[in-house]
C-alpha cells in the first residue's frame, strides 16, 4: 500500500508524539526525574541517584509499557467491535467479557468471605485477580463463541453478549450486597482500573496476549473493509462470515479479556478511539486506521497515565476516571466541530 502524503505525515506525527509522552509518562510523578537521568537509565548507565534507578525500571518502565499495551489493545478491539456489527456504540467489552472479569474478581474478592477456604486462599496469590479476572472472561467467550456458532446474526450475538453482561453483573450485584465492607472496597478499588504495581513476567505475558490480538485483527483488515459495505457485499467478496465473526470475536477477547486481567476494567478507550482516529484522519480504511488507532490509543493511554499520576504529588487518581475525564470532552468537540459520525 503506497501511502499518502497527508497519511504518512499523520503516522509520523502520532509516532512523535507517542514516544514523546513516554518519557514525558516516566518523568513525571510525585519524583520528577530529568529526561538527561532518564536516558542514561534506560541506556543502562547509572543515575546521581540510585532511587531513580529503581523508580524508573521497576515501576514507571513497567506501567507505561502496560499504558501502551492497554491503549492499542482497547482500541483495536474497539475498532473491530464497531466494524463488526455496523454500530458506533459497540466497544470491546459489548461481548460481556468485562462483566466476566468482574463475576471472576467478585468470586474471589467478595466471595471469600463468604465461603472461605480454597477461596481465602487463592486471594493470598500474587496473581489471584489476574488469574480470576481471566478465567471470567475466558468462560464468557465460550459462551459467546458458542453462540457464535450457532447463530448467523451478528446483532444476534451482540444483544446475547450484553445478556451475558446482565447476568454477571446481577451476580455480582448479589454477592456485593452479603459482603462485608473491607471486601467490598478492595473489589471497588479493582473496579477503577490500575496500571502500576505490574512485574516484568505480567508485562511480558500481556504483550503476548496483546501482540497476537493485534496479528489477528492485521491479517482480518480486508475483512474489515469489506464488513464496512455490509454482510451481503463482504459475501460476494468471497468472505467467510462466520469464520470472519468467529476470527474477530477471538482477536476482541485476547485483547479485551487480557487487559482486563491485568489492568482491571478500562472505560471510555475502547469506544472512543475508534471514533477520535476516524476523524482525525478522515478514513474509514482498516490499512490506515488500525494503525492509526494503535498509536493514538497509546498517547491518549499514556496521558491519562501522566495525569492521574498527578505530577509533583503523592496522590494518585483512579484511571478509570481520568480516561473519562480527558476523553469524554475530546470526542463531543469533535463530533460537534464535524457535524457527523463518520464511519
Amino acid at each position: 500500500m503506497i501511502l499518502k502524503n497527508t497519511h504518512r505525515n499523520t503516522f509520523l506525527l502520532l509516532s512523535f508524539g507517542t514516544m514523546a509522552m513516554f518519557l514525558l509518562n516516566l518523568s513525571l510523578g510525585s519524583v520528577n526525574i530529568p529526561l538527561k537521568e532518564l536516558g542514561t537509565i534506560l541506556f543502562g548507565g547509572q543515575s546521581t541517584h540510585s532511587s531513580w534507578d529503581y523508580i524508573v525500571l521497576n515501576y514507571r518502565l513497567p506501567k507505561a509499557l502496560t499504558a501502551i499495551m492497554v491503549g492499542s489493545g482497547l482500541g483495536v478491539s474497539g475498532l473491530i467491535m464497531q466494524t463488526l456489527f455496523r454500530n458506533p456504540l459497540a466497544g470491546p467489552f459489548v461481548l460481556g467479557l468485562s462483566s466476566g472479569a468482574s463475576l471472576g474478581v467478585a468470586l474471589l474478592i467478595l466471595g471469600a468471605g463468604s465461603f472461605g477456604g480454597f477461596f481465602g486462599t487463592l486471594l493470598m496469590s500474587q496473581w489471584s485477580l489476574v488469574i480470576a479476572s481471566a478465567l471470567g472472561s475466558f468462560l464468557v467467550l465460550l459462551a459467546v463463541l458458542a453462540v457464535a456458532l450457532r447463530v448467523k446474526d451478528t446483532m444476534a450475538i451482540l444483544i446475547i453478549g450484553l445478556m451475558f453482561g446482565s447476568v454477571t453483573s446481577a451476580v455480582v450485584a448479589v454477592l456485593s450486597y452479603f459482603s462485608n465492607a473491607e471486601k467490598l472496597q478492595q473489589y471497588v478499588f479493582w473496579s477503577f482500573g490500575s496500571l502500576g504495581n505490574q512485574s516484568w513476567q505480567g508485562v511480558f505475558i500481556l504483550f503476548l496476549c496483546v501482540v497476537l490480538g493485534l496479528l489477528i485483527g492485521l491479517f482480518a483488515i480486508k475483512s474489515l473493509n469489506a464488513l464496512l459495505l455490509g454482510e451481503n457485499y463482504a459475501k460476494s467478496m468471497g468472505i467467510n462470515i462466520k469464520r470472519t465473526t468467529f476470527m474477530l470475536i477471538v482477536a476482541t477477547s485476547l485483547l479485551a479479556g487480557s487487559i482486563t486481567a491485568f489492568a482491571g476494567p478500562i472505560a471510555f478507550i475502547g469506544l472512543a478511539i475508534p471514533h477520535i482516529a476516524r476523524q482525525w484522519i478522515s478514513s474509514s480504511d482498516h490499512r490506515i486506521l488500525l494503525p492509526s488507532v494503535v498509536l493514538m490509543g497509546a498517547i491518549v493511554m499514556l496521558l491519562c497515565d501522566t495525569v492521574a499520576q498527578v505530577p509533583f504529588s503523592e496522590y494518585t487518581l483512579p484511571i478509570n476516571a481520568i480516561t473519562s475525564l480527558i476523553g469524554a470532552p475530546v470526542v463531543i468537540w469533535l463530533l460537534i466541530r464535524k457535524k457527523k459520525l463518520l464511519f
